[in-house]
Order: C-alpha cells, then structure tokens, then sequence
C-alpha cells in the first residue's frame, strides 16, 4: 500500500471520529494520488464519509459519487460496492429510499466478509429510516451473523449494535436496547473512538423516551450533546429526539424553539428526511400551542414529503397529525370521519401504537358527533383493550377511552371511575419526574381526563364530586416535593457562577455580549441538572406504586373541619364559564359565575390601573375602585359568603387578582392557595416549635436596611442580614429550618424561565432553584419586593415561581406582592404587619389589619397571603 493510499484509508476510517482531522488527510491524499485510481477513490470515500458525519449532505454525495464512478473506471468491484453502502445511507437522508435500495442490492454480491456485514447493517438502516422495524432487526443480525463469520471486527460490531439499539427499543426489548447500547460503548472505547460514543448516548436517550423515563433521557441527551461537541460531529437527529422528550413533559415555548430551528437547518442543507421528522414535531408543538393552522400546514408537507420518500409510516403519522389539526380547528364532517380511519388503518401498518389509539379516539369523538355510536363503540372498544400495559400516555388514552365507551352504555358511574383510575396513571408519571418544572408541565396530560371528569360531575349536579374533580385540575405538582439532582454539589456551583455573572452584568464589568452567553450557558447548565432529578418513585414505567401519601385529596368533613369560620371558595373553568365552590358552615355549594375571558379582561383593567396609580403616573383611583367592583360582581357578591376569614382557590388569570382589592375582601382575613388540599396540608401540619427569625435586607432598597432595623427591635434575637452579608449561602442556612423569615429585596419575576425568578442578594440573585435546596423552609415567610408572588401559569393551574415553590416546600404561610410596587411603598405596611403578627394575629389577618390601617397606601392591594393563613 501506498503511501497516500494508507492516508486515504485512514481518513475513512477518521471520519465519524475526527472529521476535521480525516479531511485534512483525505485531501493531502487526493492530491498525492498522482492518477492512482484506487487512491483517488479511497480518498472521494473518505471526504463523502467526512460530509456525512458533518451534515453537509450535498457535498458528501457527490464525493461518494465521484468515489464509485473512480473505482468502476478502474475495476475495483469490492471499493466500489463499499461507497455504493455509504451512498445508499446518503440518499435515504435525502428522502430517496427505493434508490437507496437500489444501490445496496447492486453493491451486495460484490461484498464478502466484513465489507458485507457493514453493508447489510447499512441495509438495516435504510430499512429502519422506513419504519420496516421487523425487517431491520432481521438485518442486522444477519450483519452480526456474518461478522462473527468473518473473523469478527470491534469497530464495525459497535457500529452495528449501536444502529439496532433503535430497533429493539422500537420493538420494545429494553433490556436487548441497553445491552447492545453497552456493547457498543465499550467497542468504541477499546479501538479508540470515543467520538462515536456519542450516537451509543443518543440511542440511550431514544430508549429512555420510548420507555418513559424523562429524566434518563435527558440526561443521556445532554451527554450525548457533549461528546458531539468534542468530537466536532454532527448531531443529526439529536435535537429533535430531544425536544420530543421536552414535548412528552409539555415544554411547549422550548420544544416549538428547537422545532423552528430544526426545519430552517434541515431545509437549509437539503436533508429531506430529517426535514419530515422535523415539520412533525413542529406540527405536534403547535397542536399543544393551540395553533391548529400551523400544525396542519406542517403536518400536510411532512406528509407529502415522506409519501414521494416512499415512507409510508411517517406519512400516515402526518396524516395523524392534520387529523387532530382539523379537529382542534372544529370539523366534524362525514369525509373527516372516513378520513380518519383510513389514518387509523396506515398508523396500525407503521406500527405506531400511541398515535394509532389517539386516532381512534379522535375518530370515535367524530362518529359521536355525527350519530354514528356502533362505530364510536368499536373503535373505543380496540383503545380500551389494547392500551392497558404499557407507558403512561398509552394507558392514560386506554383509560380515557374507557370512559367514553361506558358513556355510550349510559355507566357514568362507570366513566367517573375510568376517568380517575387514568389520572392516576399521570399523577404516578408526574411523580417519577424529580424536577418541579417537568412536573409542572406534565400536569397537561391529565387536561381531557379532568375536564371530562369535571363535566361528569357537573352534570351530575353533585358539589362533592365538583370539588374532587375542581381539585385534581389544581397544582397537583406542587404537592410534591421537589428531588434534588444526582449532581447536587455541581448545581450549587452553577448558581455560584450564575450569580457572580450576574453581579458582573449589574456592575458592568467585562463585555456584556460575553457575560449574557455566559449566563446563558450557567442557566441551561443548572436547568439540565435539576431535570436529571428522579422522583418519588423508584421508575417513571409506571409499575403498581402508589404516590406519596402527601397528594391525598382531603374530603369535604376534612376541609370544614380546618376551615372553622372560614369559608372556602374554590374556582374552576369549564367550556369559557366560571364556576365557584363554596364551602362554610359545613356546607357545600355551587354558583354558576360568568365568563372567564370577561374576568380576564377585567383583571388586566385592574392591574394596570392599580400600577399606574402605584407609581403616581395619573389619576387612576376611579378606574381602579370601578374595575374592583364590577370583578367583585362577577367573582364573589353572587356567592353566599358571611364576614369571617375567606380561603380562596383560584383558577387560570384569577391567580394574578390582588384579591384585596376587592370590596368584597376588604377588611377580612384573606388566604389564597394552588388547591385545597395544599391549604389543607399547610394548615394542619405540625406547628413545630422554636427557630429563628431571619431578617435580610437585599442591596438597592433604600429603605430595606432600616426595615430589617426596625423588626430586628420586634424580634430580639434575630438574625439579621443587611449589606455585604446579605449573600445567598449564608442566607439559605439562616432559613433553614427558621420560624420565619422576612426578605426586603428586589424580586424579578422571569416569565421566559419561572425557575429563575429571584430576589436580589448583595452576590446575586437568589433563585427558586436556590430555595429548593432548603431541607427544612421556614414556616412563614415575608417577601416584600415587588413581584414576588407571581407565578406562571400553566395547564391543570400548575404554577411555578418564589412564592409557589416554598408552599411546595412546606412553607406554611407566605406573604407576598403580585404588583410591581414602588420601593419604599410597603416599609410601613410590612412593619404594621408584623406587629399585628407578634401581637398573636395569623398572617392572613394580621394583612388585613394592617391593609385596612392604611387604605391609601400605593402597596396595600398589592399584597396578599398564601397558604394557611
């Protein structure tokens, strides 16, 4: 072998690994090959392999053309037969599968050996690209068989195992998954391509989703990530793999982000496989995002795209995919009802299950709506059977079918009983998630089940059952615990650094455009690890496990109990109309309210009003004293309230009223909770005795120190931070375990990240993933920045921010802002507050006193109170 000819055949084999590295050498090749055909050829391969691994397609296949047309030219059978492996690969990215086919057949006599064995696992590729699962599998182990023939080859074993990884997983066979993924790792490893290592932590992403383990696969994604970045590979599929994992947990903003981007760069570099791939999941983001027009549009060229590709699965799972578009965008035609089960039947052939149920539902919806039950009856019938093993969202839709079917049959006791018995499903699938935003998020599959259960219940003209479906559409994430990352002492030196960044952005020091990307990089860091979290459970597959005691839903005797003169006012939404709760005295009612886009509407009015007057900029006291009162015609003087203490549960917007601005609260005693059963939990934990009173003063707030001052006379003994000592970590231990804690600092609520809300420390911000490390919160707790009580609202009234993350901790009571306020506008409200605490008021009473002490005060209707009370 020449020289230039060992180049060659060493950039070939370079070129998944070090790309950069196997050019180079491919091109001093090319140019040394001096008419040598085979060098010449070798050398085209190399380059061709070098733009796959890169993703530049265009230019790998015409390499790899120039590769086979040099290797006929000169007879080299056997080289090029191996290019034609490779340009069959090519042509399925390009969507031109028959052709690929076409050239693996041609090349296949040609081969023996290894040649042949690496040739049919390209076979098996093609076939897996095509959704021909069963097929594939038998390919690649024939292409094993056939290496183990020849004598055996680390390399190409690895490569072989890690490509029917993704097969097995497909099929189901977790356990064959991980053992080739295994295997595969460790051949890279031992012949020195730790590049290819990352495609083995790709697949064990893929398996982790196909199985249901959201924060396995993350991890694995993230990993996977890494090592492609530090080999300078191509990433390929990753970021859509990844963002539908994002999606099966509801990340809709981040998911719809990374599908957009997707489709450019995929049509950018003419991947048309890819590109279909990428146009579902945009399609599927946009169903979750209700924007039913864009999903239908991408849906329709995914589909028309894979049809022309010969890719009969991903073209029925367009069609899937513009079936529910139609149906979110309200059709209900006898052709759309035909439509569907055509959709039906081409999702069973692929070999998508989940889909193929949720088609089925959509189909029996139809055919209800159209008078045609004998044809709902057998569609759900099939979902009903077919869906009870399996991972949460099949079995959630099998449950859920179930119900529709007693429905047909008339058993709404039955359907009420199905219903719940699929919100288990979710409540178990959310509970294995260990981070508070994935859980959050996950609460949105349970959305078509609660509201059917809802519906049941409200036609039923039972409260009781109201209230127990009311509660199970309520924050039932934040009933859960938060789990600590794995990597938990890395997490907090990513908010080290996150802070110090954010000291240098306030201070100005360095370049802005470099410390943004910085921070940038610092919040996805500490993001990806807290979703590396595991939760309560010991797996998210869902075996037979029950979920903490903690998320027990209180009847209505326990609520009336704990309730004493207080009265409870639940909320909940159903098809646009508001409907409230009302339990007191021990009884339990229901009040038929108006439209909830109404209240919308109002409450913008009054927000921005009771903003403007805040910061003096007009005179908006009559617009904001008009806009409470007619919220409080439409929220609370239809109900039948008496004047003691007022619990409130509210529901969408309702979360962001300042409550106390309201006639109808003002001057009573009123707490404000996510659900019932986290008031309930809140009020008759424990009351643990001791602890200290901790007193921070954030950097900023002119009058913040002399606050701190002031309560630190109320409380002799307390801890008190102000200036330079009032840093993260020492304040984090001070609270911990504390009998209350009260913070005067700047609050910044992030809508774009609700995790990285904040209040201002002398280091830096202290975030919701700062107050989650806590072992022990404080038992209340006084935030009086601005913002401090706002959270995001999210599918199911999942809420995430400061004030709902310590209720979820354990915080019992918590007082807070839901307006921005001026900075010195709550100093005199908050110590009158805590004089009326120390005085043996409850938190929630202790407010109210002091907001009707100062009714003129910009800050009065800004603050309100969660938790007990």
């Amino acid at each position: 072998m020449t020289g230039a000819l060992a180049k060659a055949v060493a950039a070939a084999d370079l070129a998944f690994t070090a790309p950069v590295r196997a050019r180079a050498l491919a091109g001093a090749a090319l140019a040394e090959a001096d008419g040598h055909a085979e060098t010449a050829a070798v050398a085209e391969h190399a380059l061709g392999l070098a733009g796959v691994a890169t993703g530049r397609l265009t230019d790998a296949e015409t390499r790899l053309r120039a590769a086979v047309r040099l290797a006929d030219g000169a007879g080299l059978r056997e080289r090029a037969a191996q290019t034609r492996g490779v340009l069959g690969y090519v042509l399925t990215l390009t969507g031109r599968t028959a052709e690929a086919l076409r050239e693996l057949d041609r090349a296949m006599p040609e081969l023996t050996g290894t040649a042949a064995a690496r040739l049919r696992m390209q076979r098996a590729v093609v076939l897996t690209e095509i959704s021909r699962f069963g097929a594939a599998a038998a390919e690649f182990a024939a292409a094993l068989e056939t290496l183990r023939a020849a004598g055996g080859d680390a390399l190409i074993e690895a490569t072989v195992r890690t490509n029917r990884s993704i097969v097995l997983a497909r099929l189901g066979d977790w356990r064959g998954a991980e053992e080739d993924l295994r295997r595969a790792e460790h051949g890279f490893t031992a012949t020195g391509h730790l590049g290819r290592t990352a495609m083995v932590w790709q697949n064990r992403g893929l398996a982790a989703t196909v199985r249901g383990d959201v924060p396995a696969a993350l991890a694995a994604y993230d990993e996977a990530a890494s090592r492609y970045e530090e080999a300078g590979t191509d990433q390929g599929l990753l970021p859509i793999e990844r963002a539908e994992t994002l999606l099966s947990v509801r990340l809709i903003a981040e998911a719809r982000e990374a599908a957009t981007a997707a489709v450019a760069d995929y049509r950018r570099r003419r991947n048309a496989v890819d590109l279909v791939q990428a146009r579902l999941l945009l399609a599927k983001v946009a169903l979750l995002d209700d924007d039913p027009e864009t999903a239908l549009r991408e849906a329709t060229l995914a589909r028309r795209s894979a049809a022309r590709q010969h890719r009969p699965g991903w073209a029925a799972l367009g069609g899937y995919l513009a079936l529910r578009a139609r149906r979110d965008s309200g059709h209900r035609t006898t052709a759309m009802l035909r439509s569907g089960q055509r959709t039906v039947a081409a999702l069973a052939d692929a070999g998508w299950v989940v889909p193929a149920l949720d088609a089925r539902l959509i189909v029996a919806s139809l055919a209800l709506a159209l008078g045609r039950p004998a044809v709902a009856e057998a569609e759900l019938t099939v979902v009903g059977r077919a869906g009870r093993d399996g991972p949460a969202e099949l079995r959630a839709r099998a449950w859920h079918a179930t119900a529709l079917l007693r429905l047909v049959h008339g058993d709404r006791r039955g359907a009420d009983a199905a219903v719940r018995a699929g919100v288990r499903v979710i409540g178990r699938f959310r509970a294995g998630l260990g981070a508070s935003e994935l859980r959050a998020h996950a609460s949105g599959h349970a959305s078509e089940l609660t509201g059917l259960g809802l519906r049941l219940a409200v036609e039923a003209g039972h409260p009781e059952a109201v209230l127990r479906w009311a509660e199970q559409r309520h924050a039932g994430a934040l009933r859960l615990r938060p789990a600590r990352p794995p990597d938990d002492e890395g997490l907090a030196a990513d908010l080290a650094a996150l802070r110090q960044t954010a000291v240098d952005l306030a201070a100005g020091t360095g370049q802005a455009p470099a410390l943004l990307r910085r921070q940038a990089r610092l919040e996805k860091a500490v993001r990806d690890r807290a979703r590396h979290a595991s939760g309560t459970l010991a797996s998210t597959t869902l075996a037979s496990t029950t979920v903490a005691s903690d998320t027990r839903i209180p009847s209505r005797a326990e609520l009336a109990a704990a309730l004493g003169p207080a009265t409870l006012v639940e909320y909940v939404e159903l098809d646009g109309r508001l409907t409230a709760l009302v339990l007191g005295g021990g009884r339990l009612r229901r009040c038929e309210l108006g439209s909830a886009a109404e209240a919308a509407e109002r409450l913008d009015e009054l927000r921005f009003a009771l903003r403007r007057r805040a910061f003096g900029l007009g005179s908006f006291a009559g617009l904001a004293e008009r806009t409470a009162r007619r919220l409080d015609d439409l929220l609370l003087a239809p109900l039948p309230l008496d004047d003691g203490p007022l619990v409130i549960v509210p529901t969408g917007r309702l979360h962001e009223l300042p409550w106390p601005a309201l006639p109808g609260s003002r001057g009573r005693p009123v707490s404000l909770a996510p659900s019932a059963a986290l008031w309930h939990r809140a009020t008759t934990a424990p009351r643990g005795e001791g602890g200290d009173h901790v007193l921070v003063a954030g950097p900023g707030l002119p009058h913040a120190a002399a606050e701190a001052a002031a309560l630190a006379r109320r409380y002799p003994g307390a801890r008190r931070f102000t200036g330079r000592t009032a840093r993260v970590e020492p304040v984090l231990a001070a609270l911990d375990g504390a009998a209350l804690g009260h913070l005067a600092a700047h609050g910044v609520f992030r809508t774009d990240n609700p995790l990285f809300s904040s209040l201002r420390l002398a280091d830096g911000p202290l975030t919701v993933y700062d107050l989650e490390r806590l072992a022990r919160p404080p038992r209340q707790v006084v935030l009086s920045g601005c913002d401090s009580g706002r959270s995001a609202i999210h599918a199911g009234d999942e809420l995430l921010g400061l004030a709902s993350a310590l209720l979820a901790l354990g915080t019992t009571s918590l007082v807070a802002t839901v307006l921005p306020i001026p900075d010195d506008a709550g100093r005199a409200l908050m110590l009158r507050h805590h004089r009326h605490l120390a005085a043996g008021h409850t938190p929630a009473a202790a407010l109210a006193q002091a907001q009707s002490e100062l009714p003129d005060s910009p800050a009065a209707a800004s603050y309100v109170c969660y938790g007990a009370g």
